[in-house]
């Protein structure tokens, strides 16, 4: 499960997760502090924006060689580029920092985070236990209108599924980051499985913008996006050369943050 429908609108699973690890934490900081009246809500933000902001430096500093042709993409944070070790180190400094200089908060918040984490770690490990497939077997067809295989295509190799449409803007802009990685990274399989679009729909898209790309695929009835549970487009799988999901990607890719996501999934096959 990757996205969760709140009436028409699909959010990412890992906000949802984030947004009630906060509530858990707030109702349980406020009720250790009941008794001094101490609410710990501030500090929750505090520490929220701090982890963002730091992730988010950390990422750009990292993959920086990357960004520099583009130095307004690095505000651009709808490419997912955050390091996670980075701001949970920024969240705790923060925790840290305010129960050092009010002592009467210290329980509740380390209560508070406590409870969070807890409840965050939980629900995440649940969610990853779902979502470590294997490739699926979803009817697929080819331009040509002939049966595919996405696990014959990995040939052994990883692979990165990207789930897109024509229709869709962010999978229009992220289409020559993939591009290029096709051409460049020899070592991976990448698919492009279009979803619900007619063929000769597919087919003048790419030959409009010139995209010379391999392993195009159709999925008339939108079957893959829904086997992998995720209700957003563009939509991005990861799987290792034994086929397992090892990453995934909501949303528009950055040349960065691909970049990213391959250093991750050739490192399990590496010595």
């Amino acid at each position: 499960m990757l996205t969760v429908n709140l009436g028409s609108l699909p959010v990412p699973i890992n906000l949802l997760l984030l947004a009630v690890a906060l509530l858990v934490a707030t109702a349980v900081g406020r009720w250790v502090g009941r008794d001094q009246s101490i609410r710990i809500g501030n500090v929750l933000a505090d520490m929220l924006w701090a982890a963002v902001l730091v992730a988010r430096i950390a990422f750009v500093v990292t993959w920086f060689d990357l960004y520099r042709t583009a130095p307004w993409s690095m505000l651009d944070i709808r490419d997912g580029g955050f390091s996670p070790w980075a701001g949970l180190l920024a969240a705790f400094a923060v925790a840290i920092w305010r129960g050092w200089r009010h002592i009467p908060l210290r329980q509740p918040l380390g209560w508070g985070v406590a409870a969070g984490v807890l409840t965050w770690s939980g629900m995440f490990g649940a969610i990853q236990l779902m979502n470590n497939a294997a490739i699926p077997q979803a009817p697929l067809t080819t331009l040509a209108g002939e049966p595919a295989d996405l696990a014959a295509l990995a040939a052994g190799k990883p692979m990165v599924v990207n789930l897109w449409a024509t229709w869709c803007p962010p999978c229009r802009r992220e289409m020559p980051v993939l591009a290029a990685a096709q051409k460049r990274e020899t070592g991976v399989s990448f698919v492009f499985v279009n979803q619900g679009e007619r063929g000769s729909t597919v087919q003048r898209y790419l030959s409009i913008e010139k995209f010379d790309l391999a392993n195009v695929l159709l999925d008339s009835g939108n079957r893959l996006g829904r086997e992998v549970g995720s209700g957003s487009l563009p939509t991005t799988l990861f799987y290792d050369a034994k086929g397992r999901l090892v990453d995934t990607h909501l949303g528009q890719l950055s040349s960065a943050s691909l970049a990213s996501k391959l250093s991750k999934l050739r490192a399990p096959t590496q010595p």
